[in-house]
């Protein structure tokens, strides 16, 4: 079997290949590889943004170097999923564009370098790994796809074939793991998988080995964007060690929420008036003359995250001393972390001056009060 082609004797589940053993705990490193879990959008349909990484179901984002091409959904167009699996992400193709030299849109997912740090890659002794997945397209051919590194100088452009229209099938592709180039091991970016959805010709090389060349897809692909209200739906997606594909690694619902949190969550911080509950707090020392700080103790993430307050109704804290009446608080939402990244404390600034070290109860105006907090790669 050529490294970067379909390696069709060796797949898994339902279509009829030969089972591999499981090979450990968190055989794959991706993350939400069933597109179960979708914090930000429930279920939402997303537009990707230019130039940014526009997160969709939890750590998979849609890229695009120019708007409104293409729209990503959990379940997009509703169709069953293949057996064993009860969700997938799905692309549509937004019009019929016609590709640029320069053009990048992708469904990608970066996976944190603590996770990869065991394939040894950029260094003589680095780990082939198996990348299967189900996928189904409106279209069929060739299509492309690739691996990087967090730097963007080392790429394998990846190939693989739909062979019929409106069909799940089974596809899996090995690597020969990268004995050079920079790869991180902390909690930087260890590698970037990414699925083209269209991809102009800068950034096309040929399928099937390293390159320090840009690569977002292979040459001679298939460009969804190329075609108005054409779908490419994905699901069971891994990346695990060694030449062989295995059987998908489920893991049990909280634990893949859990894994998910460590990059983004919606944090409850006071429930509103509707739901009755109180926070007691005690005020920090003053942040001046005519304002105060009321810190909260977050969650441990992969790092300090963007903190995005989010409020049902109105962006206004009541507080109050025990036994005096409440006043307004209107905030601005931080967040400080520790030097060791275990934790971050989220701060709500703003006045008035709460007096120090007297307890306060606080509750929100209106909605609950949630922070979105990210901390993705």
């Amino acid at each position: 079997m050529a490294y970067g082609t379909i390696n069709t004797d060796k797949l898994v589940g339902s279509s009829g290949g030969t089972l591999s053993p499981d090979s450990g705990v968190f055989r794959n490193r991706i993350i939400n590889g069933a597109m179960v879990i979708d914090q930000r959008n429930a279920g939402a349909s997303v537009t990707p943004a230019n130039g940014a990484n526009t997160y969709t179901v939890d750590r998979w984002a849609g890229y695009a170097n120019q708007s409104s091409k293409y729209t990503v959904q959990q379940n997009a167009g509703s169709v069953t999923p293949p057996a064993g699996f009860r969700n997938y992400l799905g692309a549509t193709s937004s019009s019929a564009y016609s590709i640029t030299s320069s053009d990048i849109f992708l469904l990608r997912q970066s996976i944190e370098g603590f996770n990869t740090a065991d394939f040894n890659w950029g260094t003589a002794n680095a780990s082939t790994v198996t990348l299967s997945f189900w996928v189904r397209s409106s279209l069929t051919g060739t299509f492309g796809g690739s691996i990087n590194n967090d730097s963007g100088n080392r790429f394998y452009p990846f190939s693989y074939t739909i062979s019929a229209a409106n069909t799940w099938e089974q596809k899996s592709v090995t690597i020969a793991g990268d004995t050079t180039g920079t790869w991180y091991t902390t909690n930087s970016g260890g590698l970037w998988l990414n699925f083209s959805l269209g991809t102009g010709s800068s950034n096309l090389q040929t399928a099937g080995s390293w390159t320090a060349s840009s690569a977002y897809g292979a040459t001679g692909q298939t460009n969804l964007v190329g075609t108005n209200g054409a779908t490419f739906y994905i699901t069971g997606v891994q990346v695990e060690k060694g030449s062989t594909a295995t059987s998908f690694d489920y893991r049990p619902y909280g634990t893949e929420f859990a894994l998910c949190q460590r990059y983004y969550q919606n944090l409850l911080l006071f429930a509103g008036n509707s739901g009755g509950a109180l926070s007691v707090i005690r005020a920090s020392s003053s942040a001046g003359a005519s304002e105060s700080n009321i810190n909260i103790q977050g969650p441990t993430m992969r790092t300090n995250p963007t903190a995005t307050a989010v409020a049902g109704s109105s962006n206004i804290l009541y507080a109050s001393s025990f036994g005096s009446a409440g006043s307004s608080f209107t905030y601005t939402l931080n967040t400080t972390v520790n030097s060791n990244v275990t934790g971050q404390v989220l701060r709500f600034r703003g006045g008035p001056a709460l007096t120090d070290g007297t307890a306060y109860v606080v509750w929100c105006n209106g909605g609950d009060l949630y922070a979105k907090l990210d901390a993705e790669l």
